[in-house]
């Protein structure tokens, strides 16, 4: 079966979009669905999650989850169908601009950009939400430790393990192994194949997509080459984009320790840099199956004094 077969058949399935045929440009839909809600009876700002729209379902998430209201505005040939949205900004698939995360003075490094001079996402121009694709692929890894449990992830690390340490992570040699593709503008492509978890279960912590902080994702040490990289090559990648929720491994994102002493290293790190994240992906995986090259783009919002957005993300294949 062809690359354009083998997404089509994919697009029957999971509501991919696809054009042309062989030789043309396909596009692949990188991005969850947002599940919404009508508004609780006595506030319209918070969602009543005993009245899903359509087929919503709950996932982990932070914040609260989409409120959607629905009004009617009739003319004699129908009548027009207005809803209004209240959504957090880092909410389902969503941007995170250099502006999401602002640092201390114990947290800034040489050449980092001050907090008070990143850009947020009315700041973005086009061009930043756009550019060729580089993709680690880990699946086989990640789902080899998960066979060791049935195909499910365990929060015990006895269990199922997705460290640095025992090579079920992004490490410094997954970087190094596409440091040549690595060039300013570029934006670095992570599949882990965690977003089957995805609209697994509602609570945080025990649901197998956060698995109590024991998930899939960019290591320390790969954030550590990915920044030696771009020192010593003079360039910028454009951004990361992962199918998790939050771009680094679960051992960075939850720190040293219980008190989350130096967690969130990639957000830390990488936004003082200007390095985008987008969160939250899915179908990475069917972009190694393209042989050309690819393109993404970040459908952001553009709202003012926005720290980011929800994003329609869509990979566009030659």
């Amino acid at each position: 079966m062809n690359i354009l077969k083998a997404v089509a058949a994919a697009a029957l399935a999971g509501g991919l979009a696809v054009s042309g045929a062989a030789g043309a440009q396909t596009v692949i839909d990188l991005t969850h669905p947002i599940p919404t809600f009508r508004p609780m009876a006595d506030d319209p700002m918070k969602p009543d999650l005993s009245q899903p729209w359509g087929e919503s379902r709950l996932f982990p998430t932070f914040g609260q989850h989409a409120v959607l209201s629905i009004v009617q505005f009739p003319v004699n040939l129908g009548y027009f169908d207005l809803g209004t949205l209240v959504i957090s900004e880092h909410h389902g698939t969503h941007l995170d601009t250099p502006a999401h995360f602002l640092n201390n003075e114990s947290s800034m490094e040489p050449g980092g950009t001050p907090p008070e001079e990143r850009r947020l996402v009315h700041q973005l121009e086009g061009a930043d939400l756009v550019g060729k694709i580089v993709l680690i692929d880990i699946s086989a890894r990640v789902q080899a430790e998960l066979d060791k449990n049935g195909g499910r992830p365990s929060p015990d690390h006895a269990v199922t393990s997705f460290t640095e340490a025992n090579g079920v992570a992004i490490t410094a040699d997954d970087i190094s192994a596409v440091e040549d593709q690595l060039q300013d503008g570029v934006w670095l492509v992570l599949n882990t194949g965690w977003s089957q978890f995805y609209f697994d279960g509602p609570d945080f912590m025990k649901d197998p997509y956060v698995n109590a902080f024991n998930y899939p994702g960019l290591s320390l040490g790969g954030i550590d080459r990915l920044i030696g990289i771009m020192d010593r090559k003079g360039v910028r990648i454009r951004g990361i984009v992962a199918d998790n929720i939050g771009v680094e491994g679960g051992e960075s994102a939850a720190g040293e320790d219980d008190k989350g002493t130096n967690a969130w290293a990639g957000h830390a790190r990488l936004l003082q840099r200007n390095i985008m994240l987008v969160e939250n992906a899915t179908n990475l995986g069917l972009l190694a199956q393209v042989d050309g090259d690819c393109m993404l783009t970040v459908g952001a919002p553009k709202h003012v004094r926005g720290t980011g957005g929800p994003s329609r993300l869509l990979a566009i294949c030659n």
